[in-house]
């Protein structure tokens, strides 16, 4: 199925919102019944993955231990042959016995002096066979092929009982041998995950369009005849100001009153603790001016709240919402009439703390005020977000899940590095989706930060390390910096300062292992660089970053 957005549409959200209003993704969960003891019984599926396991381990075993007595037998029979050959045994059917039981016994006799060299004793059955065969000249090359045939046997033998004393390991390959053989096509098409919830808010496609009359108070879908205020979902909840200081929180509807002279509405996000909200007010009762700075939080829905102290002739001299906690500096002008020696001055919202909604504020003066104007952007006055990478369903978020990635201002970015060789910059934007199983490392973007990678070259089989700095600066856009090729693929990456890299090679006893230090000896080029050749490449061979506790001196390049 292949889907088409029009411009401006994100990808992510669309990829959200089928998950979330359509049966894209269905979770089953199956109840298995089977039959133990002639009697029904429910088992989960990895109970009977197990037992199923279980059994061909068994059936295995008995297979091994039936093949190990027939080769056992092989061997047995092979060796009396080359004795009954080989020592001329058979001439005892020359003799002239008196009956056939006297030679028989005369065959038993002459072997006498090898049974040392067998595993089990001769039994009559064993002696008639040898009879049986044709008794002929017998070569010195014949010897040597029964020779070969009992080293052949006594190899098998061997290797059986190996399979026997490590079962597990056995019954692994068997069942890595049917996947190979029988498993071309037949790849699983489903998956075991936990499944991401999803709030529909956010995921809702914001293609509603939202109408405002300021002066009569009215918000809604069917005010087309009144001022565009935004597009937003049907699922959205808008926060709205009146000049006499209410604020109210309200569901998206045709039409809805807020109170008259509305100086601010937009898209309320609950639980937002960043977006800041600056505010001058007079009150009613005393005339006197007060400011304060607060957050909005939890709400409940369509019921007022006075920000101020009440008085019914109370009124907001000046309003601002900031996202990240900004603090302005506004120029305060006062009444002509009044007493005041100085009518104008400067007032500096940084020097307001962050308070609760509830609070009354600081006063400001105690005259009249004629006009409130802003004057200079301020800096966030609040500290940077946290930000983590949710490395199971591959979401960025600021709940702790996952992996930290530090603290971020505004206009921070992130280093995303793939294993396909590819790194992309991208924003704090918590409605991208990544496949974590696609990605090598993801972090907080440093441009002096050094990469370190090292990837496989599939042509020429070996390993490639290269160093260098990011040098691009556009975001959402994958950029290549491995060798392109067939197979190629990026093995592991750092952005330590000194790395250093341990490297092994081989299985068993034939395990080469040693330390790389890549920090000291390879040369920080362009991103676009092949990269300089590290080792020979191996299906056996591991590596992983050292955690270095202290300055490495030495210059060397293998510990």
């Amino acid at each position: 199925m292949q889907i088409d957005l029009v411009p401006g549409i994100s990808s992510d959200i669309t990829i959200d919102a089928l998950y979330k209003f359509t049966d894209c993704e269905i979770s089953i969960s199956p109840n298995t019944c089977v039959i133990v003891d002639d009697k029904p019984q429910f088992v989960s599926v990895n109970e009977l993955l197990r037992i199923s396991t279980e059994n061909t381990r068994n059936l295995l075993k008995k297979e091994l231990e039936i093949k190990l007595k027939e080769l056992q037998e092989k061997w047995h029979y092979t060796s009396l042959e080359k004795i009954f050959f080989e020592e001329k045994i058979y001439k005892e059917l020359e003799k002239k016995h008196e009956t056939w039981e006297k030679v028989l016994a005369g065959i038993d006799k002459a072997f006498v002096p090898f049974i040392k060299n067998l595993k089990r004793e001769i039994t009559r059955e064993d002696i008639i066979k040898l009879t049986e065969k044709p008794v002929r000249r017998i070569y010195k090359l014949d010897i040597d092929e029964l020779n070969d045939q009992i080293k052949g046997l006594e190899g098998d033998i061997k290797q059986v009982k190996s399979d026997l004393a490590n079962l597990t390991e056995f019954s692994i390959a068997y069942f890595e041998g049917l996947l190979k053989k029988y498993g071309k096509g037949k790849e699983r098409r489903t998956e075991i995950k936990l499944f991401e919830v999803i709030e529909a808010k956010q995921v809702a496609i914001a293609n509603t369009r939202l109408y405002i009359n300021y002066a009569e108070g009215f918000i809604g879908t069917s005010l087309k005849k009144d001022e565009f205020l935004l597009e937003c979902s049907d699922l959205d909840d808008i926060i709205a100001f009146t000049k006499r200081g209410i604020m109210k929180v309200v569901k998206v509807q045709d039409k809805v009153f807020i109170g008259k002279d509305i100086l601010h509405a937009a898209v309320f996000r609950k639980n937002d603790e960043r977006t800041t909200y600056n505010m001058i007010y007079m009150d009613g009762d005393s005339s006197i001016s007060y400011a304060k700075r607060f957050n909005v939080v939890g709400i409940t829905r369509d019921k007022e709240y006075d920000l101020t102290k009440g008085a019914e002739k109370t009124k907001v001299h000046y309003l601002s919402v900031n996202p990240n906690g900004e603090a302005e500096v506004v120029r305060v002008i006062l009444s002509p009439a009044c007493s005041a020696r100085i009518k104008e001055f400067d007032f500096y919202f940084e020097e307001q703390e962050i308070k609760s909604r509830t609070s009354i504020g600081n006063q400001v003066t105690k005259f009249p005020i004629r006009s409130v104007k802003f004057k200079e952007a301020g800096l966030a006055s609040l500290g940077s977000i946290k930000l983590w990478f949710d490395d199971k369903f591959g979401r960025l978020n600021h709940d702790g899940k996952g992996i930290a990635l530090g603290d971020f201002d505004a206009d921070d970015k992130i280093l995303i590095i793939y294993t396909d060789g590819t790194y992309e910059l991208t924003d704090q934007e918590l409605t991208q989706r990544f496949n974590p199983e696609e990605i090598l490392l993801v972090e907080k973007f440093d441009p002096e930060k050094v990469i370190t990678a090292v990837y496989v070259d599939m042509e020429k089989k070996q390993f490639n390390v290269k160093r260098f700095k990011i040098e691009t600066t556009t975001l959402h856009n994958k950029f290549f910096f491995i060798k392109e090729g067939e197979g190629n693929y990026l093995e592991t990456v750092t952005t330590t300062e000194n790395p250093l890299l341990h490297f092994e090679k081989g299985r068993g006893s034939q395990v080469r292992s040693l330390n790389y230090k890549i920090g000291k000896n390879v040369e920080v080029t362009g991103w676009k660089a092949i990269g300089t050749r590290l080792d020979d490449y191996s299906k056996s061979t591991t590596m992983h970053w050292v955690e270095q506790k202290r300055e490495i001196s030495q210059t060397k390049l293998f510990e």
